[in-house]
């Protein structure tokens, strides 16, 4: 699943290529995608034809277009979903599932192999917490997210994060560290990728009790959370396959420079150890064993 460095990397180009763009004509060659739109697939379209992208905005791993009908066009992309800005004679992607013809004569085209994501137009609605929705990604001022975004955290990138809430928070679960950090309803936007490499920059076992932490320890790890985020937005994001790309159709290159995770049997960057891969809630999770040892006390 992309994490949110993946979809930052959409969003800023969904920022540069299409705010400010209205929407002339829609197509929705394949009911699926838009499936979470119960109107369906012609009211979809109805609701976003006229419409003009204002912002592009993202909370964690979700991703809207914020339109001046004081609707929202949100897009989740699943496991596959790609968001691509083309020519109109560009030739159609073998799984394009959604096309929007805009004003200047481009396509924004949601392609999606696996079907996994999808695309609804929605009213945009009050947050719950009254802060601007997405100030740390292109958001604009005014408190407003689609409605269902409106129980996500802010994400370790958000400049309205309460990090000492989020360390109060943290330390008040009985759960292991990882689980916390995957929680969306505790902080956003984190995946098993950043949450793998986040852990072993903190020399932290996924299974070391949250409740067990002391407050220095939790803010650290957050603010490893962040650093790891900003250095593969630098990259592009992650990219294992095809399936990851920016509107432009490129890869990300961070893998390159991942520490723990999918980096089974390499040595650890810091102390030469194999890096260890083990079964982790339906995944796996890696770790260095002489970093990150377990903990006398562990919640699996």
């Amino acid at each position: 699943m992309p994490e949110l460095p993946e979809v930052e990397v959409v969003r800023r180009g969904l920022d540069a290529h299409v705010v400010g763009r209205t929407v002339t004509d829609v197509a929705v060659l394949h009911p699926r995608p838009v499936r979470r739109h119960l109107a369906g697939p012609l009211d979809f379209a109805g609701r976003l034809a006229g419409a003009r992208v204002d912002a592009a905005v993202r909370r964690g791993k979700y991703l809207w277009l914020q339109l001046d009908t004081g609707d929202a066009l949100s897009a989740h992309l699943g496991m596959s979903g790609q968001m691509l800005v083309q020519r109109p004679e560009a030739p159609d992607e073998r799984h394009l599932r959604v096309r929007l013809d805009l004003d200047d004569g481009a396509q924004l085209r949601f392609v999606d192999q696996r079907m996994f994501g999808g695309l609804l137009v929605a009213p945009l609605v009050p947050t719950p917490d009254g802060l601007p929705a997405g100030a740390a990604a292109g958001g604009p001022s005014d408190p407003l997210l689609p409605p269902e975004v409106a129980h996500v955290a802010r994400d370790p990138l958000d400049p309205h994060l309460d990090l000492e809430r989020l360390v109060e928070r943290v330390r008040a679960r009985r759960t292991g560290v990882k689980r916390a950090l995957l929680d969306q309803t505790l902080v956003s936007g984190v995946g098993n990728i950043y949450a793998d490499e986040a852990l072993w920059r903190s020399r932290l076992h996924y299974a070391r009790p949250t409740d067990g932490l002391t407050r220095p320890v939790v803010r650290r790890l957050v603010v490893d959370v962040a650093a790891v985020m900003e250095e593969a937005l630098a990259q592009g994001g992650t990219s294992f396959d095809r399936l990851y790309v920016n509107v432009n159709g490129a890869s990300g290159y961070f893998d390159r420079s991942l520490a723990a995770y999918g980096q089974e049997g390499e040595p650890c960057p810091r102390c030469g150890a194999p890096v260890t891969r083990e079964a982790f809630m339906n995944r796996s999770s890696y770790r260095c064993p002489r970093c990150q040892p377990v903990p006398r006390r562990a919640r699996w």
